[in-house]
């Protein structure tokens, strides 16, 4: 029996907000606060995960709640989790506080909530159930390795989990009298697929003198025999098959590239079909009536990233593309019934939200997109989670006024309901008007991007921050695009006009667009990026001569060369884990067969000239940039000589302003709140100093920090 509805969880009457009340473009209220700020930035909360109930009845969501820099232990974010009746609107918060919550899903009966958390001496993620009729959580799983995906079957009784295999006792020992060496990409354990019985909600009274014995007595969690390392696993509706992509280790470029979805005996681990998608794999999952298996994959081997919609029947068969000609990239796809798929597709800088059937020539039937709906603008899309009964989805969408909330909508519905207000605080700040703004490259390609106008336009043209986007293969869409490393609403706060381009190689345009940059690194994508500039000043909007740019990795490789081989033009530049030497980068990432397949398509000690002149390293000379490089000392994906190698150069030849910025214990981007907020407020005070003031020497080194103060 479910116990009933008890504290420590809390509620809120939650307002139903429906989507035209969020209007971009909607004029300022009196008394509104001008512009956003450092402090408000970072606490910012946003939903990360949605998930509907199997009848529609209820929603469940995660909530990012941001440590207080300077206040609050250091660390990354926490995630709670929150369940929202959909008819009346109530938001509980199940589990709060100091907690990181993540892999929300509801139990086939509907009647628990099952999630990751690591709680109340864990060492690591276990596996965790709360009723949806309120109670305390209970563990379910627990590993002696992080669970980092699991499963529950349809008829409730077994949890399929992905961990890694456990240290042998012998390694153990070793490690323990300091045999710790590491053998580099050869010591690796691989994660397997592991199953276990589903604990009964009430379990049966234990003798405590019996308890020792009745625990041994206990199944352990048995590994399928599946060669490679796993990642997910899905149940077929019959509960007798297992969905697994499997590569052939852990290894981060094995699962960006060798990932291949097999179907097997859920039982005995004897694989029955074994699906060749072509390169990289995003989501996969199993028809209603288990007749077939979906994935996100992509259309070839170099092809950048996993877009494509593919179906192919579950016993096996070439996984067909139902949507060959579609000029975007698949995010989110969920099953409605047998013949008919769901799916969220990001179409230049929009969403889509439509169905196709799996049968047919890809006609898709529309529900919604970014573009006006009957005088409403629908916010862009991220998350995707559907009822049982094909009928309603709950949505994770976001605009320029908000980050990531909570949506609802019935299939027959043309407008999105929003039901969360994770900033209510945030309808008193003035924000600046955003727009997509088009413009052609000097070869005639169409190109765009989104814009950001400064909060209060002064007399003539705004200083322009140019924020330019990884990936390559990544894009930025027409929602809330303000984070710790992209400063948008705070720059124009600061009469800053902020545009993301969304460079050739960019994803959202299909596959053919996205290649557009392969073998030709810093080439005419990086040449877009100028043409944007030159297309904003000629627009009035941005004064050429005030310009500085930013990114991160791959756009923090676009920073350092624009600062670099195009110095003349901008101001200013602040590069964040970004790449200096593309020899070396190629031969120190985690991701090299990535890199070589989908980036630069040739092996990186074949053209060593085209490399090294493809590199900012190359024309350090040229820089009169003042250059601000910053990145974590734990990246694997740019590793830290990078950084290392441009600024000892650039201080050297001593010919322009030069720091470096190194935060301990970060990998590829800033996790901890402190290091969030001191990169934040280094990068526009950088770009103050030099684009906006003029100035030609080294601002302090320190930062004033009023968090930090407190």
């Amino acid at each position: 029996m479910l116990r009933s509805f008890s504290p420590p969880v809390h509620f809120r009457i939650g307002v139903l907000i429906f989507a035209g009340v969020l209007m971009v473009g909607a004029a300022s209220t009196v008394g509104e606060a001008a512009g956003l700020t450092f402090e408000q930035l970072a606490a910012m909360r946003s939903v990360r995960e949605v998930e509907i109930s199997p009848d529609g009845g209820t929603i469940a969501y995660t909530l990012r709640v941001p440590r207080r820099a300077g206040v609050d232990e250091d660390g990354a974010e926490w995630r709670e989790l929150h369940v929202i009746d959909v008819m009346d609107g109530i938001d509980r918060t199940y589990i709060g506080g100091k907690n990181s919550v993540s892999r929300i899903r509801f139990t086939p009966d509907g009647e628990q909530i099952t999630y990751l958390a690591e709680r109340e001496g864990d060492e690591h993620d276990t596996l965790w159930a709360i009723p949806l009729a309120g109670g305390e959580s209970r563990r379910l799983v627990s590993f002696d390795t992080a669970i980092k995906e699991y499963r529950v079957s349809p008829d409730g009784t077994t949890v399929a989990f992905v961990a890694k295999e456990p240290k042998s006792e012998s390694r153990e020992e070793a490690h323990d009298k300091g045999y710790s060496q590491e053998v580099f990409e050869e010591d690796w354990l691989p994660s397997r697929v592991w199953l276990t019985a589903m604990p009964p909600v009430d379990p049966p009274v234990v003798d405590p003198s019996a308890k020792e014995e009745q625990e041994e007595e206990d199944d352990e969690p048995r590994a399928l025999p599946l060669e490679g390392s796993a990642f997910n696993v899905r149940w077929s509706p019959d509960g007798l098959h297992l969905a697994v992509d499997l590569a052939p280790t852990p290894l981060i470029d094995d699962r960006y590239m060798h990932r291949r979805v097999h179907v097997v005996d859920a039982s005995t681990g004897e694989v029955r079909a074994r699906f060749d998608n072509p390169g990289k794999l995003g989501d996969f999952g199993f028809s209603p009536d288990g007749a077939r298996v979906a994935m996100v994959s992509a259309a070839d081997p170099n092809d950048p990233a996993a877009g494509r919609l593919m179906v192919a029947p579950a016993g096996g068969g070439d996984p067909v593309d139902l949507l060959p000609g579609l000029e975007g990239h698949i995010k989110a796809f969920a099953w409605r019934d047998p013949a008919t798929l769901v799916f969220l597709s990001d179409e230049g800088e929009e969403t889509r939200l439509a169905t196709v059937g799996v049968d047919g020539d890809g006609e898709t039937s529309h529900l919604i997109s970014g573009v006006e709906e009957g005088g409403v603008r629908v916010p862009v899309m991220t998350g995707l989670s559907v009822s049982s009964g094909g009928d309603l989805l709950a949505l994770v969408g976001e605009s320029p006024v908000h980050a990531g909330e909570v949506y609802t909508m019935a299939l027959r519905e043309k407008v999105p309901r929003r039901i969360t207000d994770s900033n209510p605080w945030l309808r008193d700040v003035r924000l600046a008007p955003q727009e997509v703004f088009r413009h052609q490259a000097r070869d005639g390609l169409e190109l765009s991007g989104v814009l950001i106008r400064p909060l209060d336009a002064g007399d003539g043209p705004a200083p322009l921050i140019l924020s330019v986007h990884g990936g390559p293969e990544g894009h930025r869409r027409n929602g809330w695009l303000t984070v710790y490393y992209a400063p948008g609403q705070l720059a124009a706060a600061r009469g800053y006009a902020v545009f993301y381009p969304n460079y050739r190689g960019s994803t959202g345009r299909g596959v053919a667009f996205s290649k557009l940059g392969q073998g030709d690194a810093a080439g005419a994508e990086f040449d877009d990026l100028v043409d944007a500039v030159d297309a904003l000043a000629a627009a009035g909007i941005v004064d050429p001569d005030r310009v500085g740019v930013t990114g991160g990795s791959y756009g923090g490789y676009a920073t350092g060369w624009l600062a670099t081989r195009y110095s003349e033009r901008f101001r200013a530049g602040v590069m964040f884990v970004g790449i200096s030497n593309k020899v070396s980068k190629g031969m120190t990432t985690e991701i090299p067969v990535e890199d070589i397949m989908v980036h630069t398509r040739f092996q990186p000690y074949t053209r060593w000239q085209f490399s090294l002149e493809r590199s900012p390293i190359y024309h350090v000379e040229k820089c009169r940039t003042p250059l601000l490089i910053a990145g974590g000392t734990d990246d694997s994906r740019v590793h830290p000589s990078q950084s290392l190698q441009l600024y000892r150069a650039l201080k050297l030849i001593g010919k322009a302003p030069v720091r470096y910025v190194r935060y301990p214990g970060e990998e590829h981007g800033n996790a901890r709140a402190a290091a969030r907020d001191d990169y934040a407020r280094r990068l526009v005070r950088w770009m103050d100093h030099f684009v906006v003031q003029g100035n030609t020497d080294l601002p302090p080194w320190e930062l004033e920090n009023s968090h930090a103060e407190e």
